[in-house]
Parts: C-alpha cells; sequence; structure tokens
C-alpha cells in the first residue's frame, strides 16, 4: 500500500459458516515494522502528517505519528506514540487490525505491547485527518471507536482538547522518548497545574504552589476540566488560564509540548518552512522548575549555556553523568550522632542569595537569628535554615529546611544558612572535578538497544497444518470467553482511569512518596506491632526499606470512601508544615487499603505518658506539650493556607518526640471548612470524643474553630490534674462512707473559687499527684486559668488559639 494514500477501508467480511471462530482470531489487515516500503502506512490528506514506525534506538521502534519530514535536514517532530515506553523490536513486530475491531500492536515475541481495546463487526476505517488525529471509525456511519487525541503523550495540537482524564507526561530526555518526570494534568480543584513526579518526592511547581487558586486568577468552580490550544495562538482554559503567544491572530501550524526540563512551550510554523519557532512558553524562569537539580544541589541559569547544576558546600555528586540523582553529605548526618553533641559540632555557612523550595520544618514568625539557629541546632534532622526579613508583615522570618530539595541561585530574596560540621571547613561551593557543574541539558544516552534473539529454523507444512487444525479447534471457545472477559476488563478500566489521574493531585507542594499496599505490609511485618487505635484506624510501628521507623494508620472509617476523595483530602495534609503537626511521609491508595505513613513518634502519645504516672513528664514538659500543641491548632486554624478543624483533640492525638515535643496527629481529615464561613454547620454528624466535646456537639450549634479550642482546654485540665475528663472525678465526703462523681471542669472550678479561703493557692488542691511537689505553682496556675477560659460554655467567651500560644508564651519568657 503506497505511502500517499491517506486513507484505508478495511472490510472485515462476516462469514456464515464458523463465524464465531472468525471473530475470534481472523486476521483483517496486518503491517509488519521489516518492510520498508510499508514503514510509513498512511498519510494526512494534505500531507502534513505521518503515522508509521518510528525507530526510537537501535532495533527499538515505536508506533507514532509525526510531522512529515520536507525537508533533508529537517528534525523530525514526534507528536504522539503508541507504545513510547514499550517499544518492539525491529524484526517480526506488526500492527494488526482483527476482525474483532481491535488494532493491536505485537512485539516480535507475540505479546501485545499495545493495543486500541476497541470492538466492532463492521466495515472500519483507519484514517489520519490533517490536524494529526488518527481516526479508528465505522466506515458506514462514521462513527469514532477510538481517536489518538483522546490518548496524548507530551505534545498537545491544535485543535485538541486535553481533558480531566488524560495528562502530557515530559519524554525523559531529548533522545529518549520514554515518560519522563513531568506532568501537565488538571489536579482535584480543576486548576491546570505542572507537576514533577521523581523516584521518592513529588511537587507542584506550576502555578507557584505556595499561593491559593484565586491569587493567580484561577477558578475551581468548572468542574469539565478541558484545556485546547487553538490554530490562532490562544490557549484556553476552563479554570480561566488563558495565554496567547507572541504572534496571536496569525493562522499557523502549531503545537504546544511539555518537554524533558519541565517546560511547556508553544511553537509556530508556516506551512511548508523548515523551521519551528518558539511563540511562547508557561514557565519563563528555568530554575523554578522542580527536580531539575536534585537534592542538595543548586540550579543557576545563564542565558548563554543555559541550566548548571552544583552541589552545595560539603556533599558531592552521587552520579556525576545524572544530575537528577543530586548531591550527598561527605560528613556523618547528625541524626546518626549522639544528641548531646549536636550545639557543640555544627557551623553555618551563609550562601547568599540562594534558596530551597519546601520541606520546612516549620514557619516560624518573630525570630531572632540566634532563635533561628539555636531551633535548628535542637533538630537532627535540621540541614540548615532560611533566615530573612518580610517587608510586608515587618517581622524577621524563620524556616529550618529537614530536606535541600528544588535548590536555585541568584535568588534575589533569598538565602540559606548550611548546617556543616565544625571540624569541616567549606567556604566555596563545591563543583564538578572540572569545576564546571553538570550541564542539565545532557541527554542520557538514549532508549536502550532491546537485546532479543529470535532464531528462525526450518518448518515442516504438513506438520504446521495439522497442529494449527488441531489448536484451533482446542482454543476457539478459550479465544472467544478471553475476549468476551478483555471486553469487560476494559469498561471496568476505564472507570479506574479517572481516579488514577486524580493521584497527581497529591504532590502538591509535598514530596509524598505513593506506596504499594505490599511494602508497608512488609514494613509492619504484616501489621504485627499494634501501636495505637482509634475510631479512624489503627496505628502499626513499621521500618521501611530505608530503615526509617515510620508509623502506619490503617483507615477503616473511609475504607468505602473513593479513591478521588480520599486523594482529596489527604492532599490538604500535604500542605500544612509546622513543627507541632505531625508530618506525613507518604500514602497507599490501592484498591480499598488506605494507609497513611507518619513520622515515628518515640514517646508514643500524652494519653500513654499520663496514665503511667511517669515522673518523665514533670511540670516543664506539661507546659511545653500544652504550649505546643497551641501553637500547632492555631496553625490549622488560622496560618495554613486552608482553614482546617481538628475536630477530636484528646491526649491519644498528641504524639511526643524524643524531646517531649509535642505533635498533633489525625488532623486534616476532617471536614474543611471554608474560612470566610464562620457559621458553617455543614457537618453531617457529631465528631470528637466523649467528654472532650464543646457543646456546640451536643446542642446542634454553629462549628467552628471553638470547637477545638473546648476540647484543648479539657486535655490541659486533664494534663494538670492526671485525671480523666470520660471517668470523672471521684469526691469522698469526710466523716462519711458516701461518694460520687463530679465533672473534672466543675470540680476544677470549684477549687479556684474557694482557693481563696486556703493558705495555699488553690492549683495545690488539683496538681497531679504524680509531680510531687516538685513543680512550679506560677506555671500550673496559668494553665489551669487559660484552661477553664478554653472550656466556657459560651464560644464567644473563649480565647482562640493563637491567643493561648501568645498568652502562654509569654508567661514562658516571664517565668
Amino acid at each position: 500500500m503506497a505511502s500517499s494514500t491517506y486513507s484505508l477501508s478495511f472490510l472485515l467480511l462476516l462469514m456464515l459458516i464458523f463465524q464465531s471462530v472468525k471473530h475470534c482470531s481472523s486476521i483483517s489487515f496486518s503491517l509488519s515494522v521489516e518492510k520498508p516500503e510499508e514503514e510509513v502506512i498512511v498519510s494526512s490528506p494534505k500531507g502534513t502528517f505521518t503515522a508509521g514506525f518510528y525507530a526510537v534506538g537501535q532495533n527499538a521502534y515505536s508506533f507514532a505519528i509525526w510531522f512529515t519530514q520536507t525537508h533533508p535536514n529537517q528534525n523530525v517532530v514526534v507528536v504522539w506514540m503508541a507504545n513510547r515506553d514499550q517499544p518492539v523490536n525491529g524484526k517480526r513486530s506488526k500492527l494488526t487490525l482483527l476482525k474483532t475491531g481491535n488494532l493491536v500492536l505485537t512485539d516480535a515475541g507475540q505479546s501485545n505491547v499495545w493495543s486500541t481495546n476497541t470492538a466492532s463487526f463492521k466495515p472500519l476505517e483507519l484514517h489520519l485527518h490533517d490536524t494529526g488525529n488518527l481516526v479508528l471509525r465505522e466506515s458506514d456511519s462514521l462513527s469514532i471507536l477510538w481517536q489518538s487525541f483522546d490518548f496524548p503523550t507530551d505534545t498537545l495540537l491544535a485543535g485538541q482538547i486535553l481533558r480531566k482524564n488524560t495528562n502530557l507526561v515530559s519524554s525523559r530526555s531529548e533522545s529518549n522518548y520514554s515518560s519522563g518526570f513531568y506532568k501537565l494534568f488538571f489536579d482535584f480543584e480543576n486548576v491546570l497545574r505542572l507537576l514533577y513526579q521523581g523516584s521518592r518526592v513529588s511537587s507542584v511547581y506550576w502555578p507557584d504552589p505556595w499561593l491559593q487558586s484565586n491569587d493567580f486568577g484561577r477558578s475551581t468552580y468548572n468542574d469539565s476540566r478541558v484545556v485546547v490550544l487553538e490554530a490562532s495562538g490562544n490557549l484556553v482554559s476552563s479554570d480561566n488560564f488563558t495565554f496567547r503567544t507572541c504572534d496571536y491572530k496569525t493562522v499557523l501550524q502549531r503545537r504546544l509540548t511539555l518537554h524533558h526540563d519541565g517546560i511547556v512551550r508553544v511553537y509556530s510554523r508556516k506551512d511548508g518552512e523548515e523551521k519551528w519557532s518558539v511563540s511562547g512558553q508557561f514557565r519563563s524562569q528555568p530554575c523554578m522548575v522542580h527536580g531539575i537539580c536534585g537534592p542538595n544541589s543548586v540550579c543557576s541559569y545563564d542565558p548563554r549555556r543555559g541550566r548548571k547544576c552544583s552541589c552545595i558546600p560539603g556533599y558531592s555528586w552521587i552520579n556525576k553523568q545524572d544530575w537528577s540523582e543530586g548531591c550527598k553529605a561527605n560528613f556523618p548526618l547528625w541524626c546518626n550522632i549522639n544528641k548531646t553533641l549536636h550545639e557543640y559540632e555544627s557551623r553555618f555557612l551563609h550562601l547568599p542569595k540562594v534558596d530551597f523550595y519546601g520541606y520546612d520544618y516549620g514557619f516560624f514568625r518573630n525570630h531572632t537569628f540566634e532563635q533561628c539557629k539555636n531551633l535548628c541546632l535542637s533538630l537532627c534532622q535540621c540541614k540548615g535554615f532560611q533566615h530573612s526579613f518580610s517587608e510586608e508583615n515587618g517581622v524577621f522570618q524563620c524556616y529550618p529546611k529537614t530536606q535541600l530539595l528544588n535548590g536555585r541561585g541568584g535568588h534575589s530574596t533569598g538565602s540559606i544558612f548550611l548546617r556543616l560540621p565544625l571540624s569541616y571547613d567549606y567556604e566555596s561551593p563545591t563543583q564538578d572535578d572540572d569545576g564546571k557543574g553538570l550541564a542539565c541539558l545532557t541527554n542520557d544516552g538514549g532508549v536502550r538497544q532491546l537485546e532479543r534473539s529470535y532464531v528462525k529454523g526450518k518448518e515442516n507444512g504438513s506438520v504446521n497444518v495439522m497442529l494449527w487444525f488441531a489448536s484451533g479447534l482446542g482454543g476457539v471457545e478459550i479465544l472467544c470467553i478471553f475476549l468476551v472477559w478483555c471486553f469487560l476488563f476494559r469498561n471496568n478500566k476505564k472507570l479506574q482511569v479517572g481516579v488514577e489521574k486524580q493521584g497527581y493531585a497529591l504532590a502538591a507542594a509535598t514530596g509524598f512518596q505513593k506506596f504499594t499496599y505490599s511494602e508497608l505490609k512488609q514494613a509492619t511485618r504484616g501489621f504485627s506491632q499494634e501501636i495505637g487505635r482509634g475510631g479512624g484506624g489503627i496505628v502499626y510501628k513499621g521500618v521501611l526499606s530505608d530503615n526509617r521507623v515510620v508509623a502506619i494508620k490503617r483507615l477503616h472509617e473511609v475504607a468505602n470512601q473513593g479513591e478521588t476523595e480520599f486523594l482529596a483530602e489527604v492532599s490538604i495534609i500535604g500542605r500544612l508544615n509546622h513543627m507541632n503537626l505531625i508530618d506525613m511521609w507518604g500514602y497507599c491508595a490501592e484498591g480499598k487499603h488506605r494507609l497513611l505513613v507518619y513520622e515515628y513518634m518515640e514517646n508514643g502519645s500524652l494519653a500513654e505518658n499520663l496514665s503511667s504516672n511517669s515522673s518523665a513528664l514533670d511540670c516543664v514538659k506539661r507546659y511545653n506539650i500544652a504550649l505546643g500543641t497551641a501553637r500547632g491548632l492555631a496553625y490549622l486554624h488560622e496560618e495554613c493556607l486552608e482553614w482546617i478543624l481538628h475536630c477530636d483533640i484528646k491526649p491519644q492525638n498528641i504524639l511526643l518526640d524524643s524531646d517531649y515535643q509535642p505533635k498533633v496527629a489525625d488532623f486534616g481529615l476532617s471536614k474543611l471548612l471554608n474560612r470566610n464561613n464562620l457559621n458553617n454547620s455543614s457537618f453531617s454528624r457529631i465528631r470528637g470524643t466523649r467528654g472532650y466535646m464543646a457543646p456546640e456537639w451536643v446542642f446542634n450549634l454553629p462549628i467552628t474553630s471553638k470547637v477545638d479550642v473546648y476540647s484543648y482546654g479539657i486535655v490541659v485540665l486533664e494534663m494538670i490534674t492526671g485525671k480523666s475528663p470520660t471517668t470523672g472525678v471521684q469526691i469522698t465526703e469526710i466523716g462519711t462512707e458516701s461518694h460520687h462523681h463530679e465533672r473534672l471542669v466543675t470540680w476544677v472550678r470549684d477549687k479556684r473559687r474557694t482557693g481563696s479561703e486556703m493558705a495555699s493557692s488553690w492549683v495545690d488542691q488539683i496538681v497531679d499527684p504524680a509531680l510531687g511537689s516538685n513543680y512550679d505553682v506560677n506555671k500550673m496556675e496559668i494553665l489551669a486559668t487559660v484552661a477553664l477560659e478554653c472550656v466556657e460554655e459560651q464560644k464567644d467567651e473563649r480565647p482562640s488559639m493563637s491567643q493561648v500560644a501568645e498568652r502562654l508564651q509569654s508567661h514562658e519568657h516571664d517565668s
């Protein structure tokens, strides 16, 4: 069939005899990769596009569509590939149209590499349009069974629509067409975003992830999720994002490509011209692309030389041939060193105009340089900190860094203080051996050769006929059943595609790792060591493959929740980052399994420490736990990008690290409220734990952040007294045998009211006996006073969590 033919009609004749056999196994059309004259199978009517087998490496081919090459020195521009991640061998591989209506690409080993997953017994037609869309349709009705526009790779052509269940995925390099690290997709908020998805971490880098959608003019209300590039150079998206090329209003050949460097570029040219021109791009700052230089390295940009990656001082390349692997430390990490020596083993090297985005241990407002430095020294996982002055707020800001990722140099306002061992003397950035750093645009060698051997022996015709006859009679029924099963599987698979795409949204500015269920089962040794449980699920201790100790929560309350909803809620958690909030490292959403992977807290929960009557939980630690918990809740209520109510504050959800610093757990899985809706009452049922719940839940009043304030007050009273609110306080009358139980809040209020009649402080009457006499009366009194204010019956009389944190912090400094 000649290459100039622009339309192929494949007639599928239905036979009256052995009809079911032919439907299951007959071949209507077959194209071999070994025939040069048939390498190009179809051209578009005007010859703009060509479809056929395209060489992607030595002895490796993909079925592809590309702009027809009209000039000898013109580079081939591939716009679509069927099997980009699984090239077929250059021998004995075929593209076949079965009489069942399925177009199948078969490798030399007779395995199906790719197919359209279509079915029809009517006459079919394969047509390549001048738009670049390859269409498989029924000849009589022109009903489309499949089209390449519905399955884009890294390129969007003019008129092609990117929909909610599809995305663009970059190539691995200029010469390697397999799937790379970058994706253009619609997230669960209906916003078009660019995502870096590495082997272990992932994050959104466009639009700026620290901004809310309305801050950069996007709309989250249109759930149609479509974007299209018009021939005039205008790109329109359903989230109100519009983009116009520099040659807008001129009808040209156009394409939008997500490149292996993470940048989306729009190209244009006149028909018949040789070269393409860049007429626009989404991200104009090359070093703002995440993952471009790997961990512990800095990206710099020179318009003449392009991007360059350099290791930071004290670090060296993991692989000098691959910049994406980043750099490793030339010294032991502090978490592996005796904690008592941290303060004396570190120094800080100032790297001006250098910034690392994300992975902050927390945000600390109005911290001096010394306070920020001491905070970093107290954390073994702190690798450095950013300290800067905010002209907008008029205060200094402190950002301790647990990981040094997404580094960029030449940042006008950024400045990092790198933590290094005292014995190391690094005053200048570490470079390559040649001092030039690594060039980020270097290719990685292209597609590897498919090393497969196929030996063709001498065949006996009569034996083959007998074998085919016997195999055909015996396998007809199996083949027919298999085709029916494939048809049902395909329909079921389509229902899952949209959910799988939503998983990309989880990466928004987080760095989460997606674990498989088998990985977490192995890490927990079959979920054998339980360390906690609650209404949301059971928590197990585990050890990951990289020897990190983790707490893995196996959720059961949301086990029947759709995966899309689960990922949407969990992605909210990923945006929250504070030193008094538990750090989530990953998740698993596989089938019915829903698991969350958290950092492991060595000293367990506050509830465990209170019930053990351990002397380790002294007065100072209890005060610091109350202060840290207040800071974490204030962040959830007022400082983070989303307004999060916890709705289940209790000692079981306050975890303690090795230094007894508190971290609030189980936040973000309750209902997310709009920050501006102060009278939201959309909770469908009562949430929380008996004894810690605010009166609003019982009397069906509007739910605000004050429900968390009330629960916090109960927890503080429990820390002071050592008495649980769920069991009450046993009161024994002097001189009698009778006793009764009283509410914890009422009991403490009575003690404060009658305390003025006693010589000693009223706090002495309520303090936990486990403290003995070794406690600060003033600290206990301020805690009790604040706690009683938090448990007022009327929510408007309770303070906010930020007010609580300020009062406790000011008293801490005064004392």
